[in-house]
């Protein structure tokens, strides 16, 4: 692996390269996917709403039964540890991706989750994907709908991402950048790893978490507070794809992507993207986590 690409990694407290064995084969995460996660990144060096995706974190691992084996204090000093070891190795100075995977552990094979001796844990650290510089393609997939809150609920951040990969996969195969997914009742839900957001006039509009939604940091955060502050009124609502002609610009949210314009859903094009009301948002944005960064300076890695 070359230095650009270098991923440090933290096992139960371990450093090692990324692509390294790390974990028995028989560990649950690998096995079934019995596994949850978070994913944070820095801005000015600093970990960004750290506090928001533990408690999500502890949702989801909550909704598994999961124990965390470790204090949100614990983790702090762990990707702070990573964090060192990744920028001595490379020399990077810029900002980081965190990932953060807790698996049930390891044990007989059996689905049993009573067969787990103790749960494990991985930090990953590596370069922050650089911003999107175009609009993105989006498609939605033929071949499958998101899975329902009664099934597996998207609203768990686990290890299960098969639905996500296998309609991202059918995206690709049609020229797309993205997935966007439908619900069994027809309506949008959200991009592979990204919550999605339309522009009517002066109105935000956005699939409600009902629909089949990942509860998104960013989303949370833009609408409540980044969004309002700009102007902009908020709807959450149902949305079917015939409606999408009536929209004057898309963008997506998720921690890594910030806010990104989107330029097609499909054969519905914007082709100015990104629009004004995207690059007001974006900088709005901008603005928002670098004061939050100036007021946590505790959370510098």
């Amino acid at each position: 692996m070359s230095e650009t690409r270098y991923i440090q990694a933290n096992s139960n407290g371990r450093l090692h390269p990324a692509d390294t064995p790390a974990i028995t084969p028989l560990n649950r995460g690998y096995l079934y996917g019995d596994a949850v996660y978070e994913v944070w990144r820095t801005h000015a060096g600093v970990l960004f709403a750290f506090g928001e995706h533990w408690a999500r974190l502890e949702r989801s691992a909550a909704a598994l039964h999961l124990a965390l084996p470790l204090t949100p204090g614990q983790c702090q000093a762990e990707i702070a540890h990573t964090a060192a070891a990744f920028r001595a190795r490379t020399g990077e100075a810029g900002e980081l991706y965190v990932r953060l995977q807790i698996t049930r552990g390891a044990g007989p094979i059996g689905l049993d989750p009573g067969l787990a001796d103790r749960p494990d844990w991985t930090l990953l650290v590596q370069r922050a994907p650089a911003p999107a510089t175009r609009g993105l393609r989006l498609a939605i997939p033929h071949s499958l709908r998101r899975n329902p809150a009664a099934c597996l609920d998207p609203a768990w951040k686990t290890g299960n991402y098969l639905n996500n990969l296998l309609g991202v996969g059918e995206a690709r195969r049609r020229g797309a950048d993205d997935a966007i997914f439908l619900n069994l009742a027809g309506h949008l839900t959200e991009v592979s790893t990204a919550s999605l957001v339309l522009v009517d006039g002066s109105r935000l509009v956005t699939p409600r978490l009902e629909d089949g939604l990942l509860p998104s940091i960013t989303r949370a955060l833009l609408l409540a507070q980044v969004a309002p502050a700009a102007g902009y009124a908020v709807e959450e609502r149902s949305i079917a794809p015939a409606e999408l002609e009536q929209f004057s610009e898309a963008m997506v949210l998720s921690t890594t992507k910030d806010l990104a314009p989107v330029a097609a859903i499909d054969a519905r094009e914007w082709p100015a993207a990104p629009g004004p009301v995207t690059r007001r948002l974006m900088a709005a944005w901008q603005d928002w986590v670098l004061a939050y960064a100036d007021q946590h300076p505790e959370l510098r890695v």
